[in-house]
């Protein structure tokens, strides 16, 4: 406690809007309503789980101080239960049935990818990301985005100062106008990479000779983060992912 309360101390970061928090717990706060649902899903499952934890455990420490040896309980003799059998394949099957419905709603979204307003293919590298805009505004844009040559410095000279966004600022973040549907196309140049941003509630994994896709919908302007969450090599760490959410003017803007 004292080296971690020393540690935390020593590294005063604040909270990065838009990645992590400080001695975060929960999941990002979201900002599309895909992300909003698998934290209202995770929740939701995490609830029922524990109700399943304090209803078996309960039990069981219950029949195990009631019916002791010591307090003179002598074991039942009985060969099977009907009662017992239904109970116990019933109520699994509607449990199952609760977690299973809002999932595969969730799922079915997840890969709802039809209609999207722009299109851009990201593309994993030893140890950066490419984009490049298929289809609608921007249309043509293509660019690589990495970690910015700042932070590789601090990296590398073994005693980083505290830093708020330490090995997540890129030189070129991948921009996007607010309220428009994006498709993102992954796949990768060399091993597999995977394109995650927990704001968005997006990961897909980035798999050479292979094309996947996802999506997600920002609906607040601001820049989120992530980073590449496959081990991918020696630079797995050297891999951020910055998306900038920008109004439709200024997006506008950027293409031009």
């Amino acid at each position: 406690l004292v080296a971690a309360t020393a540690a935390s101390a020593a590294l005063a970061v604040n909270n990065l809007p838009g990645g992590p928090a400080v001695n975060q717990l929960d999941l990002h706060p979201p900002v599309t309503k895909l992300a909003g649902e698998i934290q209202w899903l995770h929740n939701y499952i995490m609830i029922i789980c524990v109700v399943i934890f304090i209803g078996v455990f309960g039990f069981m420490f219950y029949s195990i101080l009631k019916h002791r040896k010591s307090k003179g309980a002598k074991a039942a003799n009985f060969h099977e239960s009907v009662a017992v059998e239904i109970a116990w394949t019933v109520v699994p099957f509607f449990i199952v049935i609760a977690m299973a419905l809002p999932a595969t709603k969730a799922v079915v979204a997840m890969k709802d990818t039809t209609n999207a307003d722009i299109t851009i293919k990201a593309t994993g590298y030893q140890w950066k990301w490419g984009y490049d805009y298929l289809k609608g505004e921007g249309e043509g844009i293509g660019f690589y985005s990495m970690l910015d040559v700042s932070h590789r410095e601090m990296s590398s000279s073994g005693k980083p100062p505290s830093t708020d966004d330490y090995l997540l600022k890129v030189d070129n973040p991948l921009v996007v106008p607010q309220g428009k549907k994006i498709r993102i196309i992954t796949t990768a140049n060399d091993v597999i990479h995977a394109w995650m941003v927990p704001a968005f509630g997006v990961k897909q994994d980035a798999i050479p000779g292979f094309v996947r896709d996802t999506w997600f919908r920002a609906e607040k302007t601001g820049t989120y983060y992530g980073q590449c969450a496959e081990l991918c090599g020696k630079d797995h760490a050297f891999m951020p992912i910055a998306v900038k959410v920008v109004t439709a003017q200024e997006y506008t803007a950027w293409v031009d």
